[in-house]
């Protein structure tokens, strides 16, 4: 039985991104970096060449890097005295190509996490394996993984001295069996801080997915909240734009308003709320997307909550959904917009249709008494054309006959007088032939 081309391809793409297998306890240092201009369009085949190279010039494995992701050991770099780069010890880096934005994570153990140099050396070696990266960084996480205390107490003092009670998330996850915690905001290096406390049975595996869901949180959160900045902006523009569309409407209704000047002051709000929803629609409908990762990511956690404290969800509900529900509505008054545009535009046609329609009327009105008059002035040009005719045509005849005439004891008034009636009924027969034929010509 043949196969389709792509079949392998297909299945392959469902373990194209693995989880890091992580055992606790660890330290994580994340990035995500995208472009603030066609993200999408880059040049990800250089991002990855980058990558390659970088580890052929370390001696590792370049086979493991796949087309969008790479996930095996490193050498991490540390900074020097003379703020050069250079490798100084084990870990693993997982490295992501998405659809606006290139990841990067490095784990590694505690033993060189609890060293007095850690954050030093962890931002040291993620800003190494991301140099020539031209996008800024969007997401910056620190995330430790620890073994989870028997009594609770001792694990909320550590949190309290940890993160910001003020806006502490902690949650038990997966049955109740480790807990989240995290305040969203930065430390003084501008990382974002998280804490994973996992119980000693847990399998590096079964770790690493934790991970990578509270990692993806974040990153699609911060990446759901880039429509926010863009519907802020566009609201003022509506809000004048609404001004001015009512401002149209209540124009329509005098009736000395210029509808076609209207029209063209609608078109021109039409043409710009159109070029807004082409270049909106692809963030709005990114920031929605996102904001169902996020909440599906937090859903997979099966939180319960620990010591009265706020879960990731109440978090997300209180401090997140708002601001997706500002795009969302950004979004809804500008189709509003674009559809109280279009419905004025046809009303505004249609007064311009019926007053064009008037004006034609008029003007037909006009064409026609026009030629009812040049109608009657052609019945009488015709009528004294054959006057004129008539009287040439008979004075020549009479010149013509008039021997024939003193032959026959006719005179001349007499010989006239016979030759009126025929001759005007002839040029007459002959006129209306002529006018005949030409309309004919006309009508063919």
């Amino acid at each position: 039985m043949q196969e389709h081309p792509r079949r392998r391809d297909l299945i392959a793409e469902l373990h194209a991104r693995p989880f890091a297998e992580i055992s606790a306890p660890c330290d994580v240092v994340f990035l995500a970096c995208k472009h603030p201009e066609n993200a999408v369009g880059r040049d990800r085949a250089a991002e990855r060449k980058l990558l390659t190279d970088r580890l052929a010039a370390l001696g590792l494995d370049t086979a493991a890097v796949g087309s969008n992701h790479y996930l095996g050991p490193i050498v991490a770099a540390a900074a020097d005295d003379g703020g050069r780069t250079t490798p100084d010890f084990a870990a693993v880096l997982k490295w992501e190509q998405h659809s606006e934005f290139t990841s990067l994570a490095l784990f590694r153990p505690e033993d060189d996490a609890a060293a007095a140099d850690a954050d030093q050396q962890g931002r040291a070696t993620l800003a190494y394996w991301a140099e020539g990266l031209t996008a800024p960084a969007l997401v910056r996480i620190r995330l430790q993984v620890a073994l989870r205390p028997d009594d609770p107490a001792v694990l909320t003092r550590r949190l309290e001295e940890a993160f910001d009670p003020q806006s502490l998330a902690v949650a038990r996850i997966l049955d109740g069996e480790a807990v989240i915690a995290g305040d969203f905001q930065l430390n003084a290096e501008g990382d974002m801080r998280f804490a994973l406390f996992v119980p000693p049975t847990y399998s590096p595996s079964r770790v690493g997915q934790i991970v990578q869901l509270l990692l993806e949180i974040e990153t699609y959160r911060a990446m759901a909240m880039l429509g926010l900045h863009r519907a802020r902006a566009l609201a003022q523009l509506l809000t004048d734009y609404d001004q001015r569309l009512e401002d149209i409407v209540r124009n329509m209704a005098k009736s000395e308003a210029d509808a076609e000047g209207l029209l063209f002051d609608l078109l021109n709000i039409s043409a710009t709320l159109e070029e807004q929803a082409a270049l909106m629609t692809f963030r709005f409908g990114a920031t929605e997307a996102y904001n169902a990762i996020v909440h599906d990511r937090i859903t997979l956690l099966r939180e319960q909550r620990f010591e009265g404290l706020q879960t990731f969800h109440e978090f997300m509900m209180r401090r997140f959904d708002p601001a997706v529900r500002t795009v969302s509505s950004t979004q809804d008054r500008l189709n509003g917009q674009l559809r109280r545009t279009t419905r004025t535009a046809e009303l505004l046609r249609t007064r311009v249709d019926v007053a064009r329609s008037a004006q034609n009327q008029s003007l037909l009105t006009s064409m026609d008494r026009r030629t009812g008059l040049q109608l009657r002035l052609q019945h009488t040009v015709e009528g004294l054309s054959v006057i004129a005719i008539s009287y040439y045509a008979v004075n020549l005849l009479t010149a013509l006959l008039l021997p024939l005439a003193a032959a026959l004891a006719v005179s001349k008034v007499q010989l006239g007088a016979a030759l009126v009636l025929p001759v005007v009924v002839v040029v007459a027969l002959v006129i209306r032939r002529i006018r005949s034929g030409l309309g004919r010509q006309r009508d063919d």
